[in-house]
């Protein structure tokens, strides 16, 4: 852990020091360098809903979107659900921030439909309302920061047919819980994916991501099929499935379809095999300058995207930390929307 600790601590001081654009980006289906505002015109207020806080993923979003708020000036509030069986609660955080008098909103959904009602009424106001990371599908969104996560499947099980060298392999799948529209995309891009490939697919079920509930489907998965050549699961499932088959003996090799830190440990020390990232502390920067230009009257990018970056042993010294998860120290970060 004390490499990447300081790894980490290195990185992050690198990404503070500097200026984190112009960053490589898909905008609307052309490549551009995203170039945010230098700063909002006046303080605004922009609530920001998130999950959960239960991994650095989400602790890299808030740290970004709190960065970017101070960088451009304006007044943040970041509120977590508390996982993805709390439905009900972000649809209250939304309902608070409302009265609180928020100017604009940043929402990482729990589901796909549940905030498209509320989120309607504020558009109408001239409040913008943007989608970051896990795909919040109501029309009339101001615009989204996000990854599809049917291309980081893709990009995971095009890795997988390539180490494997085209041979006929079995292949497990967990990908988390299944009203989360980011484990629909996943799902899709897998099934998109697959034709033309020898690879056999064995769905091991869907549960929220916390460690329990990925550690039941995880042995279930393995106790059914004890000869899989490879998993690709959600972070939480393969950081106990690379343990799980390190204790059991099994040959099984562990993808992640998404990074985080606990992953990146795993996959410098040669547990798990490889994961994409999708640079999340960065997709949480563009949110909020999103925000902000939709309140100052810009015409927004519908669906703007950082590029995609296999992460496996070969590759992890070439990466930048910093756009992924918080520096040293960093917990996540919850707060009050400011008067």
């Amino acid at each position: 852990m004390r490499w990447l600790t300081l790894w980490l601590s290195l990185a992050c001081q690198s990404l503070l020091a500097a200026e984190w654009f112009p960053y490589p980006v898909r905008a609307d289906g052309r490549m551009l360098d995203y170039r945010p505002l230098p700063a909002a015109s006046q303080p605004w207020r922009i609530c920001a809903l998130l999950p959960h806080g239960k991994d650095r993923y989400w602790w890299g979003v808030a740290w970004g979107l709190d960065q970017e708020a101070r960088r451009l000036g304006v007044r943040l509030g970041i509120y977590e659900a508390g996982g993805y069986e709390h439905a009900d609660v972000q649809v209250e955080q939304f309902g608070h921030c409302v009265a609180e008098g928020a100017d604009a909103f940043v929402v990482a959904s729990i589901n796909t439909y549940d905030l498209c009602s509320a989120a309607e009424v504020q558009i109408k106001a001239g409040r913008p309302v943007i989608d970051l990371v896990n795909r919040l599908e109501c029309p009339g969104l101001s615009a989204h920061s996000r990854v599809d996560f049917a291309d980081m499947t893709r990009a995971t099980l095009k890795y997988l047919v390539r180490v494997s060298e085209g041979r006929p392999i079995q292949v497990g799948w967990l990908p988390g819980p299944a009203d989360a529209g980011w484990v629909q995309d996943a799902e899709r891009g897998l099934r998109d994916a697959l034709p033309g490939t020898r690879v056999t697919l064995a769905h091991g079920g869907y549960a929220p991501v916390d460690r329990s509930s990925q550690a039941q489907l995880t042995r279930e998965l393995l106790k059914q099929h004890p000869r899989l050549d490879y998993l690709i699961a959600n972070a939480e499932a393969a950081a106990f499935a690379a343990q799980l088959v390190r204790n059991i003996g099994s040959e099984t090799q562990v993808l992640s379809f998404y990074a985080t830190e606990r992953v990146l440990e795993q996959i410098r020390e040669g547990q798990v095999l490889a994961a994409p990232t999708d640079s999340p502390v960065i997709q949480a920067r563009i949110a909020l300058d999103l925000a902000v230009r939709g309140l100052q009257g810009e015409k927004l990018p519908q669906l703007v995207s950082p590029q995609i970056e296999m992460l496996d042993a070969d590759s992890l010294d070439r990466f930048d930390l910093g756009r992924l998860m918080p520096p040293e120290g960093h917990w996540m970060i919850r707060q009050e929307l400011p008067d």
